[in-house]
């Protein structure tokens, strides 16, 4: 008789949810991460979970931390990105992926449809790194979907402007870092709420029925247009969530990669 040893690989960690995520991360790239690196994102997910945010979580990608951008690429969550254009030059383990100054052409299809979210209940998030330019193409878009529904851009006049369920556009920064944790979250058919610069503001719009198509990241839309030129090291797209506690668990998760990367 003979014996088949599998390597347990990330045996110390326990949430079976982050397990499954290193796991596929490793058969993506066949090496392991740093233990660092892992308990950081263990530590996400567990902390997603306390809050009561991680199941409106629905497709997410840590654009940081793994060897590789292939291993990049592997969902946090939903499906996988389809890639446009991205090479590995473009990834930074501690900072995220960047797609050039003059992006005209790189972002990522998310594979999340636009509508697989309820009208009334959605989110759109992005961990920035560093900032799009303003007046790179018409409107910056950092990830949306079709200009009728939901957007999250950097408007041309220097303000982070956004669309949710709605075809006209909410101001909800002007002043800000453009750095860290951008989102908005709808759970209401009369507003919605957006996040900046640490704060969140409640807005007022009025939703309509959410479009039909995929929402990108660094562009808008699945086919790609208003390319964005910031450095994203994570995003998320999903149901309602509370930002404020968004903002908190991947900024703690960046920080945390990036110090156990030497």
């Amino acid at each position: 008789m003979s014996w088949v040893i599998t390597p347990s690989f990330y045996s110390f960690i326990t949430d079976a949810d982050a397990k499954d995520y290193l796991t596929r991360v490793h058969a993506a790239e066949g090496q392991t991460l740093e233990p660092a690196v892992c308990l950081a994102i263990e530590a996400f997910i567990v902390g997603c979970k306390a809050d009561g945010i991680w199941s409106a979580i629905k497709a997410s990608c840590i654009l940081a931390g793994a060897w590789t951008l292939t291993g990049a690429l592997v969902p946090l969550a939903g499906t996988a990105p389809t890639n446009n254009n991205f090479v590995s030059g473009d990834y930074n383990r501690k900072t995220g992926l960047y797609p050039g100054a003059t992006n005209s052409a790189k972002f990522l299809n998310s594979n999340r449809n636009n509508n697989a979210d309820p009208q009334n209940s959605q989110h759109l998030a992005v961990w920035v790194s560093s900032a799009t330019t303003a007046g790179l193409g018409n409107y910056p878009v950092y990830i949306g979907a079709s200009a009728q529904s939901e957007i999250l851009r950097y408007a041309n006049n220097g303000s982070l402007s956004a669309r949710s369920r709605s075809s006209s556009d909410n101001i909800f920064d002007t002043t800000g870092s453009r750095t860290g944790l951008i989102g908005i979250s709808r759970n209401s058919a009369t507003e919605f709420f957006a996040r900046s610069n640490s704060a969140t503001q409640t807005l007022s719009r009025t939703s309509s029925s959410p479009t039909s198509g995929n929402v990108g990241v660094f562009a808008r839309g699945p086919g790609g247009q208003e390319y964005s030129n910031g450095r994203l090291a994570f995003y998320s797209i999903g149901e309602d969530l509370d930002l404020a506690k968004l903002d908190t668990r991947v900024t703690a998760l960046i920080n945390a990669i990036a110090a156990a990367i030497p």
